[in-house]
């Protein structure tokens, strides 16, 4: 199931073209694969990547779409060697000064505010002892894949900031025009001109290279013109990920069960979705938290209870 099957199956479902519904399916979307995600971790869905711990200093940046640790190794002359997961504290204690070199041994999550952090990462993670030579480290870890929901602007081009605007800054501006819809920004105006746009919402069916504007009654007097933006980046371009093509019951039905809150729907239909998504994710843990973590080599044929008129 692709991202416009799942948008028209979520209308055909809920009976529902109203336009404030219809532009919160995103919304709906990716609230379900937030929850999916949580509830189950797909060995499919690992990354691994490689980094470098330096000389003396005991910080990892880690990746932007980093959720949890499954694995952090060092590699040395005897090959890898796997750093045990501790709480900062027993570092700080273990290893109470940074002079404190050797071969890394242990591992936290740390947050990103401390002095060596100028490049704005999100997380880092500390090791001790601080390392005393230039390590490649590798990490395996667990992480938001990229939502179904295609086309989402995540990144606007130069402003063309038009003339005779109302100066001020003014929140969730539908912007217009482009082949999709949904999206709002914070605008703001100074000198008659727009100078910042800042995206509250990405909306979704976006395309890089679409020009948008918005409709000038939505600010100040409702005079000026001229404004465009460039959309340079957009999410997901072909609207496929791996649940639609693996699992989508289970993205469906939880999406649905969104829908339904978001409708203040009666509260039968609500349990029935919640239901329908419970059943969903129970054959989805089979496959993710079961199968996918065996084989017959090493388990067996996978084996289920059989029940039937005679048993």
């Amino acid at each position: 199931m692709n991202y416009v099957t799942l948008y028209q199956t979520i209308q055909n479902y809920a009976e529902n073209t109203e336009s404030l519904f219809v532009s919160s399916i995103p919304t709906f979307v990716q609230q379900a694969e937030e929850r999916i995600f949580n509830m189950i971790q797909f060995p499919s869905l690992r990354k691994n990547v490689t980094g470098t711990l330096t000389t003396s200093n005991q910080y990892l940046s880690l990746p932007d779409d980093f959720l949890s640790t499954y694995s952090l190794a060092i590699v040395t002359t005897n090959g890898y060697e796997y750093l045990l997961n501790k709480d900062v504290n027993f570092i700080r204690q273990a290893y109470p000064k940074a002079t404190d070199l050797g071969t890394p041994q242990y591992y936290a999550l740390f947050g990103p505010q401390y002095p060596q952090n100028t490049n704005n990462v999100e997380l880092v993670a500390i090791v001790g002892p601080t390392p005393d030579q230039t390590y490649t480290a590798e990490l395996h870890y667990f992480f938001y894949p990229a939502s179904i929901v295609q086309g989402i602007i995540t990144t606007l081009s130069t402003i063309t900031g038009g003339t005779l605007y109302t100066n001020g800054t003014y929140t969730n501006i539908p912007l217009t025009g482009g082949s999709g819809a949904g999206a709002v920004a914070t605008i703001t105006i100074a000198g008659g001109i727009v100078t910042t746009i800042a995206l509250t919402n990405g909306g979704n069916f976006y395309r890089v290279g679409d020009n948008l504007s918005f409709d000038a009654a939505n600010i100040g007097v409702g005079s000026g013109s001229g404004f465009s933006i460039p959309v340079l980046t957009v999410n997901n371009s072909n609207g496929t990920s791996w649940l639609g093509d693996n699992f989508d019951p289970v993205l469906l039905y939880g999406a649905m069960r969104e829908a339904m809150i978001f409708m203040k729907g009666e509260q039968d239909m609500v349990t029935y979705y919640e239901q329908k998504f419970t059943e969903a994710v129970t054959l989805a843990k089979r496959l993710g938290d079961g199968l996918e973590r065996g084989d017959a080599y090493r388990d067996g044929q996978t084996k289920l209870n059989v029940s039937g008129p005679n048993s």
